[in-house]
């Protein structure tokens, strides 16, 4: 065999290594794909973790859903379960019209905007998704041509803790409700789950950043700030 020939083979195993995509695929069930054969350990370590992401975003979608049905009735559509398959399951390049085309933090800034008339949680989950996607470049599967920036992992994670204390925080500036319901600390039942999912998905974009930077000898830079008076940060550069 001619050597000429490799980068060609390898391009061919490939396929579609350059497309982007909505929301990743789940993991396939069995069997071998010659697509395999392009993949680093880190590649799957990746891909793994961008499952586990957009797994626990679904969740926190359905959830936010439940604690504030009137938000996917303020989205036009018929149920919960349409309002949720409505961002996952469709291709949208996390971008809605309601939105006015914001993406990623843009489109979780939506979500806590006291003018805002649209569908809050599609707001921030929308923008959480898209954001994620754009640390991950775009991509809903990964081979060894493909290369993550760890500090975009990094900023992601803490854009997502951001989220989280808007959440918890910002109220309505007539009646000092939240904008959205999530964790219920008072009463007799204490109910944290969003707070776990939440964190969840925080480990593990710290947790791949940390895998990332060690792999490819790149250092990420702790980014310090007062949630306060926090900025998003960016995940593209």
């Amino acid at each position: 065999m001619r050597y000429g020939f490799i980068p060609l083979i390898f391009m061919a195993l490939c396929g579609g290594c350059g497309s982007g995509g909505t929301v990743p695929a789940k993991a396939a069930g069995g069997g071998f794909e010659p697509s395999q054969l392009a993949k680093t350990d880190i590649d799957r370590v990746a891909e793994a973790h961008q499952r586990e992401i957009f797994s626990s975003l679904r969740l926190l979608a359905e959830k936010l859903y439940r604690r504030n049905p009137r938000e996917w009735r303020r989205g036009g559509q018929p149920s919960l379960d349409a309002a949720v398959a409505r961002i996952f399951d469709r291709a949208h390049g996390w971008q809605f019209a309601e939105l006015e085309g914001r993406r990623a933090t843009d489109a979780i800034q939506l979500a806590f905007r006291e003018d805002f008339r649209g569908d809050r949680v599609l707001a921030l989950i929308a923008g959480l998704g898209g954001m994620v996607q754009a640390a991950f470049r775009d991509k809903v599967a990964f081979f060894a041509l493909d290369d993550l920036d760890p500090q975009a992992l990094s900023n992601a994670a803490r854009n997502v803790e951001i989220a989280v204390w808007k959440l918890s925080v910002a109220t309505h500036l007539g009646d000092g409700e939240l904008f959205l319901r999530s964790n219920e600390a008072a009463g007799a039942v204490r109910n944290l789950s969003f707070e776990r999912e939440f964190g969840k998905i925080i480990g593990s974009l710290d947790l791949l950043a940390g895998i990332v930077a060690d792999k490819t000898n790149r250092t990420v830079v702790k980014v310090i700030q007062n949630l306060a008076t926090a900025l998003f940060l960016p995940v593209k550069f």
